[in-house]
């Protein structure tokens, strides 16, 4: 009999080494969590760009899916905060899968949200704005013939009396088509350049992507949130000073008080500005 360790001790261990790795990868709910604070986004800031409501963002990141409604909408709601904080969605459904027992399979009846979003109340047709409307274009066409018939009589009696045929160049004059009204040009350094200078005025515009952002005056009043759209713009103005808040600042470009703003930011930062009267500033 030999004394020493047995050939069960002498066991590999690279199970236990698989399962420790797997228990210091982070959550689902701690991973979303973790980005968000690395991105300096509140639950807050998340809510209003992802339509998200602020309470199934606190119980995503603490892993409880319960007020999600189902894998169906929590898988939906894990991609949009995903996207929101710059992780691979795709990931994160998986280990959500592996740890809610697989996948299951698909429901044709059962459409796919990647967020709630606010459904209009549907409402019938409104019958006494139709006929009002039916009313006015009425009395619009009947007025429109009676002072075009006067018009008529008035230039024939005018021309029985040999009055000069200036009213006839003045009516052919005012019957020939106008212009079509020149397109807007971009905004630029003068096309905002009359600015009043006791008031700040910041103008945003998304010129190289799309990026959420927040607009608020010297109160903490929210002017605007949400998502500005490549080729959009949003101008704000105030008193005293406009804050805001940049989800993507390399895609923003800023005109404040009829200046370009000539700032480097990196596509992808979050930034957190303030602008005055007096910016802005020389130097």
């Amino acid at each position: 009999m030999s004394i020493g360790n047995s050939p069960e001790d002498e066991r590999p261990t690279d199970g236990v080494s698989e399962d420790i790795s797997e228990e210091a990868r982070p959550s689902v709910g701690r991973a979303l969590q973790q980005a968000r604070i690395a991105a300096g986004l509140t639950v807050d800031d998340i809510s209003s760009a992802t339509r998200v409501r602020i309470a199934i963002v606190h119980a995503i990141e603490a892993d409880d899916f319960t007020p999600c409604g189902g894998d169906v909408y929590a898988r939906g709601h894990i991609r949009t905060l995903a996207k929101a904080v710059r992780l691979d969605p795709a990931e994160l459904i998986a280990q959500y899968d592996a740890d809610h027992g697989g996948r299951p399979a698909p429901t044709p009846a059962a459409p796919l949200f990647e967020a709630e979003r606010i459904r209009p109340e549907r409402r019938g047709p409104n019958w006494t704005a139709a006929m009002v409307a039916a009313i006015v274009a009425v009395i619009g066409f009947v007025g429109f013939t009676f002072v075009k018939g006067g018009d008529d009589g008035g230039s024939e009696a005018s021309v029985a009396e040999g009055a000069q045929p200036t009213a006839g160049k003045s009516a052919s004059v005012s019957a020939r088509p106008k212009k079509p009204a020149d397109p807007k040009p971009d905004p630029t350094d003068s096309a905002i350049a009359a600015a009043p200078r006791d008031k700040v005025t910041v103008k945003v515009s998304a010129t190289d992507g799309r990026s959420w952002i927040s607009a608020k005056d010297h109160s903490g009043r929210l002017l605007f949130d949400g998502l500005l759209k490549q080729g959009d713009s949003k101008t704000f103005q105030d008193n005293e000073k406009v804050n805001l808040v940049l989800g993507d600042a390399g895609a923003i470009q800023l005109y404040v008080n009829g200046k370009k703003i000539e700032d480097d930011f990196q596509p992808g930062a979050v930034e957190r500005l303030t602008y005055t009267k007096g910016d802005p500033q020389v130097g």
